[in-house]
């Protein structure tokens, strides 16, 4: 007699996601405000949130995306190419067009950084020289 096999789906509740990204329940419940992730609701009143092995990828994509720079608003329209219909050069395209202007911006500030870093050591150098000047007149005076 052939077994019928049952699918397991993975569930997680927002402690347990909160624990595993070392976020808050409150920036997990953030998250679903704005629409990047959609867990389901169970129990009394469908007060309790049960997250999806989609919700994690999703939210651990959304996590990827800030440490790269891109905003919540780009993090969701990549998340978003992915469930629609897979033109995988579409969302290449669109991936390499958000970093290039990512890149651009982060190299830009790169660039004032270091003008101010620059400008900080040149004010340095006379500084110390001026320093230096004083110890010497008070030395001169001293004797």
């Amino acid at each position: 007699m052939p077994s019928t096999q049952q699918a397991v789906v993975v569930t997680y509740s927002i402690g347990e996601l909160a624990r595993e990204f070392d976020l808050t329940t409150r920036a997990i419940r953030f998250y679903e405000d704005v629409g990047l992730i959609q867990p389901a609701r169970q129990g009394a009143n469908s007060r309790t949130r049960v997250y999806s092995a989609r919700d994690r990828a999703r939210l651990m994509l959304t996590l990827r995306a800030k440490r790269l720079g891109l905003s919540l608003t780009e993090a969701r329209e990549l998340l978003d190419m992915y469930d629609g219909p897979q033109d995988t050069a579409a969302q290449l395209q669109r991936l390499l067009e958000l970093l290039a202007a990512h890149r651009g911006e982060l190299e830009a500030r790169m660039a004032e950084l270091q003008t101010d870093i620059d400008e900080i050591r040149a004010r340095e150098r006379k500084a110390r020289g001026q320093l230096a000047k004083a110890q010497r007149n008070t030395s001169t005076l001293e004797t």
